[in-house]
């Protein structure tokens, strides 16, 4: 069975200054990457300042994006203040039998959450895929810290032979994670895992970019910022699944959507 999994920081669907609504352009950005799993991060589901603005729609932003695409959806709230809260979310056309929110804020000024899903694909039964969406913080420490309670989490709570995406937004663009996960968990990061198979346009693009593709610190996509990415901030991480291809769409429109560039994969079960 084919996915195409995608992970979004939404920036909590305002601009960065003036804090205008744009959830209307993030919409169309998820319409356009037509993903059969989205991991959200910085969804902010209720923000009462905003409520009144004629560019913010009714209902929450949860129910806005998956409306008429998603029917499945599992929300965490990680940051509460008075006038609303934002977390990491999870849309899947696929069955979400159950989450769980997990709290790894590593202070108080950086709220982070790590979310839990469990969703069922194909017929019947179907085959259990757990997908874990998390936002780390910004201080390396806590994000090794972090990252050791999400390895802990994968190996106390996952089935070993289960497949398995994590994604979101790692701020690791020093990479200090990315070796613990690779070592503790199994785990392959998309964007190195598709330019280390041969290409399917031919030989000779898999041999130019070989050299790169050897080594994994040199073939992680960069998504931040959007407008001319640069820093590797945005991951999916898989276990049990052949990636087939990934991209980072990029241009003026993806630019007005969010500070980030969606990260998106196609893969195979």
């Amino acid at each position: 069975m084919k996915l195409r999994v995608a992970t979004y920081n939404i920036h909590k669907g305002v601009t960065g200054i003036r804090g205008r609504p744009r959830i209307h352009d993030v919409r169309l950005a998820l319409q356009a990457i037509d993903a059969d799993i989205v991991f959200l991060q910085e969804v902010q589901d209720r923000n009462e300042r905003l409520a009144q603005h004629p560019d913010q729609p009714l209902g929450t932003q949860l129910e806005y994006l998956s409306f008429g695409a998603y029917a499945h959806r599992a929300y965490g709230m990680n940051a509460v203040y008075p006038h609303g809260h934002h977390g990491n979310a999870i849309l899947s056309r696929h069955r979400i039998v159950n989450f769980m929110n997990h709290d790894i804020s590593d202070h108080v000024l950086e709220k982070r959450g790590l979310l839990h899903a469990v969703l069922r694909v194909g017929r019947g039964q179907g085959a259990e895929v757990h997908l874990i969406c998390l936002h780390f913080g910004l201080i390396k420490r806590s994000r090794v810290r972090q990252a050791t309670f999400l390895a802990d989490l994968v190996q106390r709570d996952v089935p070993a032979g289960a497949p398995l995406i994590i994604a979101g937004d790692f701020n690791d663009w020093q990479q200090r994670v990315d070796g613990l996960l690779r070592n503790r968990l199994g785990v392959e990061e998309v964007a190195v895992a598709a330019r280390a198979a041969p290409h399917p346009k031919g030989m000779l693009q898999w041999l130019l970019s070989w050299r790169t593709s050897n080594d994994p610190r040199a073939g992680v996509s960069r998504t931040f910022p959007s407008f001319a990415p640069w820093l590797t901030l945005d991951r999916i991480y898989v276990r049990g699944f052949e990636v087939l291809d990934m991209h980072v769409p990029n241009g003026l429109a993806w630019a007005r959507c969010s500070d980030h560039a969606p990260l998106i994969a196609e893969l195979e079960l």
